[in-house]
């Protein structure tokens, strides 16, 4: 099994603050498999939900 999810997760862009939080999840695993939510606060909070299945 590879090391926890947050050690291999990382935005794809060095300042995500400038509009683009796009990030890679290195090495999925199947136990990836869930919903996530990314919460952004700039002047509100925006939330977005994405359901991730790893085949």
């Amino acid at each position: 099994s590879g090391s926890g999810l947050q050690d291999r997760v990382a935005f794809v862009q060095t300042d995500p603050g400038q509009r683009d939080a796009s990030i890679r999840v290195a090495d999925l695993q199947e136990s990836d498999t869930g919903t996530y939510q990314c919460r952004v606060k700039k002047n509100t909070v925006a939330v977005h939900e994405v359901i991730v299945t790893v085949q």
